[in-house]
């Protein structure tokens, strides 16, 4: 038994057989419509390029003794200017220079007639295969040398609720609607509902808003070579890349009301007519759709189909804005820290408590793609989030820390004496001081000029942040012992 007839019918490929003779025809092509939705038959190489200029095939089974020209000569299946399709050639008159002609000409392999449907479909199984193989390459080329966890950081309530949904929806193939402000992690949530549904096909992200009106249609359709101006070559659309997989439709709410009615008609029929083909081709993908818009209101308003809207609202998943979920931000930001340190080149820098209060103080209006464009910057600056927002802003989110060790000197202390040289502030220490005394005021002056900030004074003195804190217990214990 073939490796075709132990899956299930492969929809999206289409195959061309030509001979002529009506009963090989008619057996090939009852064979091989067990497995494929589009099978077509032609007498010569001339009527076989005309049903090839109107749709593309994946697969050309070709008979190299036929009336007028042979198959060997039907130079245009095999021109590098156009999207070549696997050839298998057929013969019952072979020599070893005819064989060479046809690996030369491009063949994918070379059969002997009579042969048996077996021999024939291990190699159409080959074929196929090898051309599966490339358009998965393909898929895997638009996310190069990135990576997505199935994991979704946090733990908040909300997040929570976010990935029981997310395990639930999974395995269904209907259509998910993920709704929610823009960087919030709409695509991640897409791949994680991929991964967890066990689908075999790829992954297939498309941002509907990033691609011209014009070109949309061809994009997600795929064309024939001469299907408009420039069409030099036939193309998959993405529909076809996905097949068995999902496609990811990111910024539904951007595409064009004329392309609305085609996506409408491919999800209902489950099938596309790629631009300038006559024929549709049957496919099976599951989509998931997502938006920063309120589709609701696009209906009402005119601006998004309501049929559309309905067969995409399936499912759907609301994710919440970060300011919804400061309690994940500790985490998120231990994760963006690691993974940019190991990309950057840096060392991991650990955040002190104050930073993390005044991320989860501020409101994130771009969610967590700003958290990640936020760390990432400090990262680089070698700067504390409140040193970051301090300098880019003047003032740092207001936070309500915890009562603390003050970072003032009592009236009592000891205090450096000021002094100028030229237009720098200095500070001098009496030469009657210990080194103990030297160190607590420089330590607290330090602290001070960053605003209370330990973790900035930290840096600028070059030691740990538990340092500090360990000097402030022991002048505390101090204090206390002398009273």
């Amino acid at each position: 038994m073939s490796d075709l007839e132990l899956n299930t019918p492969w929809t999206a490929v289409s195959v061309l057989v030509v001979d002529d003779e009506p009963g090989m025809r008619a057996i090939l092509k009852k064979a091989l419509s067990k497995k494929f939705a589009q099978v077509d038959t032609a007498g010569s190489i001339e009527e076989a390029e005309e049903i090839r200029k109107r749709c593309h095939f994946d697969l050309l089974i070709v008979d190299i003794n036929l009336p007028g020209r042979s198959g060997i000569e039907w130079h245009e299946a095999f021109d590098p200017n156009t999207r070549r399709s696997d050839v298998i050639f057929m013969t019952g008159y072979a020599d070893l220079d005819m064989a060479i002609q046809a690996l030369r000409a491009g063949a994918s392999d070379f059969i002997l007639k009579p042969f048996n449907l077996e021999q024939m479909m291990q190699s159409v199984s080959r074929c196929i295969e090898r051309r599966l193989v490339e358009r998965q390459n393909f898929a895997l080329q638009r996310d190069v040398e990135r990576s997505y966890p199935v994991d979704i950081i946090g733990d908040a309530t909300s997040t929570q609720k976010m990935k029981k949904l997310i395990t639930q929806l999974a395995p269904s193939i209907a259509a998910v609607l993920v709704e929610g402000e823009s960087g919030t992690g709409k695509e991640l949530v897409a791949r994680a509902l991929h991964q967890l549904s066990k689908r075999t096909g790829p992954f297939v992200p498309l941002n509907c808003g990033a691609i011209a009106p014009d070109l949309l249609e061809s994009e997600l359709f795929g064309h024939v070579s001469g299907a408009f101006t420039g069409a030099k070559k036939g193309r998959d659309g993405l529909f076809r890349v996905a097949n068995n997989g999902t496609l990811f439709l990111d910024e539904i709410g951007e595409m064009p009301l004329s392309m609305q009615s085609s996506l409408l008609r491919a999800l209902e029929q489950k099938a596309i007519r790629p631009v300038g083909a006559e024929r549709e081709v049957n496919v099976d993908v599951r989509i998931v759709a997502a938006t920063n818009r309120n589709l609701k209101k696009e209906v009402e308003e005119g601006r998004f189909r309501q049929d559309l809207y309905y067969r995409l609202n399936v499912l759907t998943i609301e994710l919440p804005a970060l300011r919804e979920r400061i309690e994940d931000i500790p985490a998120l930001a231990h994760h963006f820290t690691q993974q940019l340190s190991k990309d950057l080149g840096m060392k991991p820098i650990n955040w002190a408590h104050e930073d993390i209060l005044a991320m989860q103080a501020y409101q994130w209006p771009g969610n967590i793609r700003e958290l990640r464009n936020m760390m990432e910057r400090c990262i680089l600056l070698g700067k504390s989030p409140s040193e970051y927002w301090q300098e880019l802003n003047g003032d740092v989110p207001a936070i309500s820390l915890p009562e603390k060790t003050p970072t003032v000197l009592n009236s009592d202390e000891k205090r450096p004496c000021q002094c100028h040289d030229g237009e720098q502030e200095q500070y001098c220490y009496p030469v009657d001081w210990t080194l103990k005394d030297v160190e607590k005021a420089h330590i607290m002056q330090v602290v001070d000029s960053n605003e209370g900030n330990k973790s900035a004074a930290a840096r600028q003195l070059g030691v740990a942040r538990k340092t500090l804190e360990r000097k402030y217990k022991e002048w505390a214990e101090e204090s206390a012992s002398c009273e």
